[in-house]
């Protein structure tokens, strides 16, 4: 695998419980894998080559679309449940018995499900711009966020608003980023059918929706894990990161400055340096 790279590893795919999964896997062979658990509606040419190939270098990585998600088969479930079900379904398949995990958005969400259902199969935890169950402002989507759903306009001009702060300097960044995930020129994952919307949708909203100790949850999770963020999320708002550091009871927390939901692809670079530190870090 160490000679393929994020835009040479060719698209394979897993039978199993009745989904066919997409999947890609590339970079050192050897050690844990890292399981990298995309965002809203994104498949897996939504992951930005300067972060998947840094960690390539050192590590096997994996990328998947979930059920009903890019070309894997099956419908996108509306709770995070089973979604969480569907990629444990994956990852036994390709016979992991443990992982480390980088969830972005509401990859981070299901990523915490994983933890909650079966934590043993993580060493440790990277969750980018994600909340936790009952988290400030995920029950619904802000007039914000509304506004930037509801004006039409050209998908990367709304990646431009959704993921990096108004000022130049971000989004001159974005639009690198824009120009990164063209990159791979081939065998690249059609777009979201209409039915991956809603579906993920329906399972943010339900997730954000408090149900009164939905942070005392949080405490069952033991593992190492690195809470990152812009400090500008109009998608998932920056205070949950916060959350997140204070109840999960082994949390260290980075926000990044001048950045919002994409933070990990404005400062790619440093993003990896620190994520990298912290997957290597033997003292836990």
């Amino acid at each position: 695998m160490a000679e393929l790279s994020h835009e040479t590893a060719s698209t394979q795919f897993m039978e199993a419980g009745g989904i066919r999964f997409a999947y890609r896997r590339f970079g050192k062979d050897g050690g844990l894998p890292l399981v990298l658990f995309q965002h809203f509606t994104g498949s897996m040419d939504n992951w930005d080559p300067a972060l998947t190939n840094a960690f390539a270098k050192t590590r096997s990585i994996v990328l998947f679309d979930n059920s009903g998600v890019g070309r894997s088969s099956g419908e996108t479930p509306n709770n995070f449940a089973d979604m969480a079900r569907d990629a444990l379904t994956f990852i036994d398949a390709l016979g992991l018995r443990q992982i480390d995990i980088l969830g972005f958005s509401i990859g981070g969400m299901v990523a915490q499900q994983i933890l909650f259902d079966r934590p043993q199969i993580a060493r440790r935890v990277i969750l980018v711009a994600t909340g936790p169950p009952g988290g400030e402002g995920m029950s619904k989507f802000s007039d914000e966020l509304t506004n930037i759903f509801a004006t039409p306009s050209q998908p990367g001009d709304r990646l431009l608003k959704l993921f990096f702060s108004p000022t130049e300097t971000s989004q001159a960044a974005g639009r690198q980023f824009l120009h990164r995930l063209g990159a791979r020129k081939e065998d690249r994952d059609p777009p979201p059918t209409d039915k991956v919307a809603p579906a993920q949708r329906a399972a943010w909203f339900a997730w954000g929706t408090p149900h009164g100790d939905d942070y005392a949850r949080l405490g069952s999770i033991v593992h190492p894990a690195l809470v990152v963020n812009g400090n500008h999320d109009v998608m998932i708002p920056t205070v949950n990161s916060y959350i997140l550091s204070q109840h999960l009871p082994n949390a260290q927390l980075i926000i990044y400055p001048d950045s919002g939901h994409g933070a990990l692809f404005q400062h790619a670079p440093l993003f990896v340096r620190h994520a990298e530190m912290f997957l290597d870090d033997r003292s836990a």
